[in-house]
């Protein structure tokens, strides 16, 4: 489209539409009115050019990024280096799509919009700290796990139609026993025959999952290292482990004060309740939202707490004889949980004393 340029003493905001190979931004006044779009290289000479050319159109108040947590982060990054305030602005939803179309200038527009009309206020993860390396060594041990998981399972399936010789031998053995027994298999040359293919097949199976082993307990060590750097608080409260104790301070961010207050973080790990009232109807429900890896980790901590720690017992035992289901309980512990962890993660300056309950 033309580009109207104006004095650079008025004040703009700017949106942008993130790709992989490039970004679509686009350039609004305060009082609504489009300037001007364009289309950007996904590379750090293209992120120089597009803040330099938002830059050209005036003061440079905020940018509605898409993304942020995606093919929109390396350009978060060199924003908030350039000391350009960074919004997170999600998709447009369904309906406001079909009203308006789609294209990347719309959606550039509508980002740029969207933190003009203080509808997005998300602050994104700065993602250039401790954190952020957790969280890289946690994906991947997470999809380590997995594998060994998906290996284990192909290598008891494959057991089931070995020859009956291979099926006693092998019989009974669970997991690493197994893979060890398979790895000690000794097939001969000829794999035209269904038996000593079987033992090529599991004895390949047996050292994947010994190599993805290796690699599980390798990262484990190197995850445990860097949460003593990152949070040292963090494993010394009951019920929480090494994992439990990567994955919360991956969901706030090497810039965890983007919280401001512990209902936020509540929020961000779906365990604040949603208000669902109407008429003379005052309920609330579930929050199905917020970061699920981090509910995870919050019913883990009290699960863990339910087996063997006596105050939270006691609590489980007083919300059961007020009539409150298991599921129920543990709602409210988890919430219980998210405030206790809020003071250690988020304001680990002023550590409150921990309530008996949580315990």
């Amino acid at each position: 489209m033309t580009e109207f340029k104006k004095p650079k003493a008025r004040r703009i905001v700017g949106g942008v539409d993130t790709h992989a190979d490039t970004h679509h931004a686009a350039v609004v006044l305060m009082n609504g009115r489009r300037v001007a779009d364009r289309e950007f290289s996904a590379t750090r000479a293209g992120y120089a050019d597009l803040l330099e050319w938002m830059r050209s159109f005036g003061r440079l108040q905020a940018v509605g990024v898409e993304g942020t947590g995606s093919y929109g982060a390396a350009l978060a990054r060199h924003l908030s280096d350039a000391e350009v305030k960074v919004v997170e602005v999600n998709r447009p939803d369904r309906q406001q799509r079909r009203a308006k179309g789609k294209s990347d200038p719309l959606d550039s527009y509508s980002a740029a919009e969207a933190v003009l009309a203080d509808r997005a206020r998300a602050v994104p993860k700065s993602g250039n700290g401790l954190a952020e390396s957790i969280r890289v060594l946690h994906l991947i041990r997470a999809g380590a796990v997995k594998a060994r998981t998906a290996c284990l399972n192909e290598l008891q399936a494959l057991l089931v139609t070995a020859p009956a010789e291979l099926r006693e031998q092998l019989g009974g053995l669970k997991k690493a026993r197994l893979a060890d027994a398979c790895s000690r298999l000794r097939p001969s040359a000829d794999l035209a025959d269904p038996a000593q293919s079987v033992k090529v097949a599991l004895r390949h199976l047996a050292g994947r999952y010994r190599a993805l082993s290796a690699e599980i307990d390798a990262t484990y060590d190197q995850l445990k290292t860097l949460v003593e750097q990152a949070r040292p608080e963090l494993p010394a409260i009951k019920g929480v482990g090494v994992e439990t104790a990567a994955q919360l301070p991956v969901t706030c961010g090497d810039n965890p004060e983007r919280l401001s207050s512990e209902g936020s973080f509540a929020a961000l790990c779906g365990v604040s309740p949603v208000p669902a009232s109407s008429g003379r109807t005052r309920r609330h429900r579930l929050n199905h939202g917020g970061d699920r890896q981090a509910n995870r980790a919050l019913y883990v901590v009290v699960l863990s707490r339910m087996s063997c720690g006596p105050p939270t017992r006691a609590y489980v035992e007083r919300g059961t004889a007020e009539g409150l289901s298991k599921r129920e309980i543990i709602r409210c512990l988890k919430r219980y949980v998210a405030r206790q962890l809020y003071k250690v993660i988020v304001r680990p300056q002023a550590p409150a004393a921990e309530s008996p309950v949580l315990s």
